[in-house]
């Protein structure tokens, strides 16, 4: 085929285009080139742009099909420097109309900024007691401690905002002073409940704000569980009052219920503050000022009060921007530290430098205000950024195998599939998608999804999804088809399996024609996960936070993700942060398929309807798949997913319609087979 290069790169990424380039095509202009070339060199040169690619990027691919007609093949980076023809604009317009495309939801964005950066600010204040401060200089024999730093630092935050409206305590961090802070600093230590006086819920006489900083606060590493079920069991008619009226330290950690091998010593060290809290640090004082002063500038009451931490996308989004920030800074070496966020005068460190292995007594890394200030910076940085999330991640746009028709009779109907889905991918933006397709066993339901899920998405933004299963084999299966008749490349499309060995195993099995039938997803040897993906995240936004974590940066970044539904779940069901990070990035920026969710048992259904909940609550759009789905499977995926799409609605588009009317939008729902197409609205 003749085909022509156009790059529209700049600065650094100009002079690694024209090197892939000029060993692939004639240069015929400074940023023109020009040759024949095959199906499998044109696909090479695209992997290789894209492995050099930045934001700075910007190439598109015209195929030239005759003398007056060329079609656009794809483009690489920055797909705003063309248009949906390829073409690159000659004026622009003097309006400011830069990210619009995700200025029309997030309306509470600004909700869940401020939420992750206070509670950033105040996270790991439990860290400066005594008895902590002795375990990272390794001058206790104490493995954990009685009350852990999570449960103390909500203890301080409570002791400093507990009975106070949130105009008030925030108004009181805005004017933060050297003098001001020591007198704060007094009253919270001397208001510090330390849980030998009895019980007193945490949570009670809190104000809405500072309800859901609170909770991240506590919830930052680990989710709460009742480690004293049998002794005080939650009745299912308390469950929307257990957090104030039943919640307490053994929810946090079970050492709250073994005080006895704890001597009075280290018991007293937990709650005692030799070199004070954060409070005293200088820098951390001109941080709370800052940020104090733009929440105090929110109108909080400009309507009625809302309870955050019942908004579950809300207190979901500023928790993974929290665990997704302290990850990150903890993990940074000791030679980017900031010394400008440090007080000198202010000793209690926050973690010690490992890189030699984890022992007692290794040196400090980071002192408790710099990580302190570090996370909730880093917190507020990515939190601003989601709402640009899933358009500066790598999507399949213009792709000619997903649009065009079925060449065999039986496999037609997916050709008025994707006619009739595309007549309604403008509504299901806004209102949600809840498709079935159930074509018979043989008439292509495997390409069918994946074309459904590209219609539906917006053709210059290009479409990210992902496919569960729940058997391996047929995990590298659906890969295999994807690759074979969508011709989609390994910088498209990621596999993910348990290990390298169900790789090698399934490429045998190919060779020799030898059937199997599959092997379950939570097997032993499966422990180590394997992702076939050769692409990389090209936008600053993600690969800054996820460079560290190749296989987290790659599970994020595919376009198109085949894996077992293992490998998702974790969003809904781990109770450790760092495990839900990646899978609720995943539903956050794409679409959902579920194949062949029939196969689970009664048993399965809570996890799947907490999956297809969330997948809704983070505004995916679902489509199950199989050859049978009873009615009561598919009503009860549909009411979790219309409830958790309510939330969804309610944070990005509350004010533009009454809460009631968010909550109630109708739900976009299709229904896909062979059998003669019908429409109706």
């Amino acid at each position: 085929m003749m085909v022509t290069f156009i790059s529209q790169c700049e600065k650094k990424a100009l002079k690694k285009t024209r090197r892939v380039l000029d060993a692939f095509a004639n240069r015929i202009g400074d940023n023109t080139w020009q040759t024949l070339i095959t199906e499998d060199g044109l696909n090479t040169a695209r992997k290789m742009l894209s492995k050099t690619a930045s934001r700075s990027t910007a190439v598109s691919c015209h195929w030239i099909r005759s003398r007056t007609h060329s079609q656009l093949v794809w483009i690489v980076g920055n797909r705003r420097k063309f248009n949906l023809e390829g073409n690159v604009p000659v004026n622009r317009t003097e309006l400011d109309l830069s990210h619009k495309e995700w200025e029309q939801g997030w309306q509470l964005n600004e909700v869940i900024v401020l939420a992750t950066t206070m509670a950033g600010l105040f996270h790991d204040f439990g860290k400066a007691n005594a008895l902590f401060q002795q375990k990272l200089r390794g001058q206790t024999t104490h493995q954990g401690e009685p009350y852990r730093h999570e449960w103390v630092s909500l203890r301080l935050f409570e002791a400093f905002a507990k009975g106070k409206a949130d105009q008030q305590w925030l108004g009181e961090l805005s004017e933060l002073t050297p003098e001001t802070a020591i007198r704060h600093e007094k009253a919270i230590l001397a208001r510090l409940f330390t849980e030998a006086d009895g019980y007193q819920p945490a949570f009670s006489d809190l104000s809405p704000f500072a309800r859901i900083v609170a909770w991240l606060i506590v919830s930052h590493h680990r989710l709460p569980v009742n480690y004293d079920a049998d002794n005080a069991p939650v009745e299912l008619s308390q469950i929307d009052q257990w957090l104030s009226r039943c919640f307490g330290s053994h929810w946090n950690a079970p050492n709250a219920l073994n005080l006895g091998k704890y001597d009075p010593q280290a018991l007293a060290d937990n709650w005692r503050f030799p070199d004070g809290t954060p409070f005293l640090s200088q820098p951390w004082q001109q941080k709370a000022r800052q940020l104090a002063q733009r929440a105090s500038q929110y109108p909080w009451t400009s309507h009625e009060p809302v309870d955050w931490l019942s908004q579950r996308f809300v207190s979901h989004m500023a928790r993974l921007s929290l665990m997704l920030a302290d990850h990150y800074y903890s993990s940074l070496p000791l030679e980017k530290s900031k010394p400008k966020w440090r007080d000198s005068h202010y000793a209690p460190i926050a973690n010690t430098d490992q890189t030699q292995g984890k022992r007692k007594g290794a040196p400090p890394k980071q002192q408790l205000d710099e990580h302190n200030i570090g996370v909730a910076i880093n917190a507020r940085r990515f939190a601003e950024n989601l709402p640009s999330l899933k358009w500066t991640l790598p999507a399949i746009a213009q792709h000619r195998r997903f649009s065009q028709g079925a060449e065999q009779e039986k496999y037609r109907w997916q050709d008025i599939a994707y006619r009739k889905t595309k007549t309604i991918a403008t509504q299901s933006e806004t209102q949600g998608f809840f498709g079935i397709n159930m074509a018979s066993t043989g008439c292509g339901k495997t390409i069918a999804n994946a074309r459904i899920m590209y219609a539906l998405s917006d053709p210059w933004q290009g479409c990210r999804f992902s496919v569960a299963l729940g058997l391996r084999t047929l995990t590298l299966q659906t890969g295999d088809a994807y690759r074979d008749l969508l011709k989609l490349g390994d910088d498209e499309l990621a596999v993910l399996v348990g290990s390298q060995a169900i790789q090698r195993l399934h490429e045998v099995q190919n060779t020799s024609h030898q059937s199997s039938g599959g092997s379950e997803s939570t097997e032993d040897f499966l422990e180590k996960l394997f992702i076939s993906y050769e692409g990389q995240i090209y936008d600053g936004r993600l690969k800054h936070w996820l460079s560290s974590q190749p296989k987290l940066e790659k599970l994020v970044s595919a376009p198109v993700l085949v894996s077992t539904i293992d490998h998702l779940m974790p969003a809904t069901e781990s109770l450790r942060g760092g495990h839900q990070i990646a899978p609720m990035l995943r539903l956050l920026s794409t679409d959902l398929v579920l194949d062949e969710p029939d196969d689970f048992g009664l048993e399965d259904l809570p996890a799947l309807c907490r999956l297809v909940n969330w997948a809704g609550m983070l505004g995916s759009r679902v489509l199950l798949s199989s050859a049978t789905l009873p009615p009561s499977l598919v009503k009860s995926l549909f009411d979790a997913y219309r409830a958790g799409r309510a939330q969804f609605n309610h944070a990005q588009f509350g004010d533009n319609a009454s809460t009631h009317e968010a909550d109630d939008a109708p739900v976009i729902c299709g229904w896909f087979d062979e059998l003669p197409a019908r429409s109706r609205r």
